[in-house]
C-alpha cells in the first residue's frame, strides 16, 4: 500500500515537473481552477522548485458562491446545470483566465465521493476543461469523465493526473468530446 502511494507520487511529480518544462519552453503560464481536487493540481505543480515562472494562479472554488466570486461563474449556469456539469467546468476555466495572467487554464469540478452521487451523476464523475487565452470559447475543450472507482483519494488522484496531462502544450488541438470512463488507480 506504501508502495502504491509513492509510486502514485512520483507519477504525479514527473508529470507535473514534464508540465512546467513544456510550457516555459513555449514561454507560456498556467491557471488552474479546481473544485473536487482541492488544491491537488496546484500542489502538484508548485511542488516543483522554479514553478513560478510557469504557474500563474490556482484557485480552489469548492462552494457555488466561491465559484460566483472568485471565478465569475454565473448564477444561471449553476442554476440550470449543477456544479458539475460542463457548462460550469467551462466557466471555471475561462474565468481562470479571465483572472489571472495565464495563457493556458485547466477546470476541475466532480464528485469524489463516498457520497454526493445521485443516478444522473454517480460517485467519480468528474469534469474539465480546457481554455487558451485567444481561443473562441466555442472551442474550449470540455469532458466528463467517470473514474470507475468509489475511492475519494483514488478519484481525486486520477483527476489531478489527468488534469494536469491538460496542461500540456501538446493538448492544444483538443476540443470538446464525448464522455469517457476511465480506471482510477
Amino acid at each position: 500500500m506504501v508502495f502504491d502511494a509513492e509510486a502514485r507520487l512520483a507519477e504525479r511529480d514527473q508529470l507535473a515537473a514534464a508540465v512546467l518544462a513544456a510550457n516555459r519552453a513555449v514561454g507560456r503560464r498556467i491557471a488552474v481552477a479546481e473544485s473536487c481536487t482541492g488544491g491537488m493540481v496546484s500542489a502538484a505543480l508548485t511542488d516543483i522548485a522554479g514553478s513560478s515562472d510557469v504557474f500563474s494562479a490556482g484557485f480552489i472554488t469548492y462552494s457555488a458562491d466561491a465559484k460566483q466570486k472568485q471565478l465569475d461563474v454565473s448564477s444561471e449556469i449553476l442554476e440550470t446545470f449543477g456544479e458539475v456539469a460542463l457548462a460550469t467546468a467551462w466557466a471555471m476555466a475561462a474565468g481562470a483566465l479571465a483572472n489571472s495572467d495565464a495563457d493556458v487554464a485547466v477546470a476541475i469540478t466532480g464528485i469524489a465521493g463516498p457520497g454526493g452521487g445521485s443516478e444522473r451523476k454517480p460517485v467519480g464523475l468528474v469534469v474539465f476543461a480546457r481554455a487558451l487565452r485567444g481561443q473562441d470559447p466555442d472551442d474550449y475543450f470540455t469532458q466528463r469523465v467517470q473514474f470507475q472507482a468509489t475511492d475519494r483519494a483514488a478519484i481525486r488522484q486520477a483527476a489531478t493526473l489527468f488534469a494536469l496531462d491538460l496542461l500540456q502544450p501538446e493538448r492544444d488541438a483538443l476540443r470538446p468530446s464525448e464522455d469517457i470512463a476511465l480506471p482510477a488507480p
